[in-house]
């Protein structure tokens, strides 16, 4: 996502309250087949994790195989993907990186769904930020990571049981920055095509920079996990989580699935 100059403020603040680096990406485009090759900034590995090249998703598309690091890129959004969008794969000098840490132990699974780097379960992931062309400030943060089945299934589970207990709010640091998140709320369900399971949820992020309602929304998939997150760094209205980046995303690991 580029910012334009009169919001390089407000990105800025909004990337130290989030303390995410998906949505928090540099100027640098994707271009044609920028999905392609050898994974760009935006593709980590679980520590420990063997270097997966193989080829995953089983035969005949079998969800319930884990994707590799080289599928899951494939799968990744790209700005050719999305008509209104520009998809962003480097990260911004402004973003911090890695796994925020939840004051409450209940509350972790909700804090890294705002990390670039989620529960230590995840095999592969890989982060991308899109930027409305349409709906000027409106910002999403996309990721996909890969898991078990039975691991995908436990986050899933795990995100259910944190809305419940952490409605009161939670705080979370990650290098050094901290946020906290307030009016934790299950939002009305999206309907994601393609998805097997979807958690939704609102929260108020708040920092020393001041406050951002953000929408979250994680659909699980087999054994892959897509998040998104969504903020408005015009600050006009409550963000959501467009449907149709929801449905593309999806409709993406379906095709790689597909082989």
């Amino acid at each position: 996502m580029r910012a334009k100059t009169g919001q390089i403020t407000a990105f800025g603040a909004v990337c130290a309250l989030l303390l995410t680096t998906a949505a928090c990406t540099s100027g640098d485009d994707e271009g044609p087949g920028g999905s392609q090759g050898a994974p760009p900034s935006g593709t980590s590995t679980a520590p420990g994790a063997a270097t997966d090249t193989g080829k995953g998703g089983g035969n005949g598309g079998d969800a319930s195989v884990p994707l590799t690091a080289p599928e899951l890129e494939r799968a990744a959004l790209t700005t050719k993907d999305l008509t209104g969008f520009q998809v962003s794969t480097g990260k911004s000098a402004l973003a911090a990186s890695g796994q925020p840490t939840a004051d409450k132990a209940p509350c972790q699974p909700l804090a890294d769904a705002m990390g670039d780097e989620p529960d230590g379960r995840a095999r592969h992931t890989v982060n991308r930020g899109l930027g409305s062309l349409d709906d000027l400030g409106l910002a999403i943060s996309a990721s996909l990571s890969s898991y078990s089945e039975t691991d995908a299934k436990k986050l899933m589970d795990g995100l259910e049981a944190a809305l419940a207990a952490c409605g009161d709010g939670f705080a979370a640091t990650l290098d050094g920055r901290g946020a906290s998140y307030r009016e934790v709320r299950a939002a009305a369900p999206l309907t994601v095509r393609g998805g097997d399971e979807t958690v939704g949820w609102t929260t108020v992020a708040t920092g020393e920079h001041g406050a951002s309602p953000v929408h979250l929304v994680v659909v699980r998939k087999g054994a892959t996990v897509a998040r998104f997150m969504a903020f408005d760094l015009a600050g006009r209205k409550p963000p959501r989580v467009p449907g149709a980046v929801a449905d593309k995303q999806l409709a993406k690991v379906a095709q790689v699935l597909a082989g």
